[in-house]
């Protein structure tokens, strides 16, 4: 078996944004009269927006009517908090070099939607080390489903048993 492609998580791992997704959600739930406890927010870390949002607001009995609403808010908000003040973790720029030296075909894989994965990758400077990334957003499975990391090693016309994955979350 040879290792030729890596593909990489985005939020916790690239970005320290984890903070800032929970910043967000505190925001949008207070509308709501609603308050989660950091422990209860480690509970969703890594589902999507839409499920992180899908589950507490069956949790503090909310209206579905306003789900979507809430969703899109809490993305909003994280976009700006990460512009503003997200922080590239250290290492990044060095650990795409190398990957590259070594000739392997570099991917991301997030459950987060397009729009931050534009954001990170520009805030990163790592745009030209990528051959594509892949969003969760829209598949039938979120994390922890591997959907999203067998659909970016299919985009780099990798399999699964040649691909190094990197990832924060459960």
């Amino acid at each position: 078996m040879i290792l030729d492609t890596v593909i990489f998580d985005i939020d916790g791992l690239l970005v320290d944004s984890e903070p800032l997704w929970n910043e967000a959600a505190t925001e949008v739930f207070r509308l709501y009269g609603a308050s989660l406890t950091e422990e209860q927010y480690k509970t969703t870390t890594g589902l999507r927006t839409k499920e992180f949002v899908q589950w507490w607001f069956r949790y503090f009995n909310i209206g579905d009517e306003e789900l979507r609403r809430a969703e899109q808010k809490i993305v909003e908000l994280v976009l700006t908090k990460i512009e503003q003040k997200g922080r590239i973790m250290p290492g990044v720029a060095y650990i795409f070099d190398f990957f590259q030296r070594q000739q392997f075909k570099i991917g991301l894989a997030t459950s987060s939607p397009p729009a931050l994965i534009d954001l990170v990758v520009r805030m990163a400077g790592i745009g030209h080390y990528l051959h594509t990334t892949a969003s969760a957003e829209d598949l039938p499975y979120g994390k922890p489903h591997p959907q999203v990391y067998l659909n970016c090693a299919a985009q780099m016309d990798s399999t699964p048993t040649a691909c190094i994955c990197f990832e924060d979350s459960f």
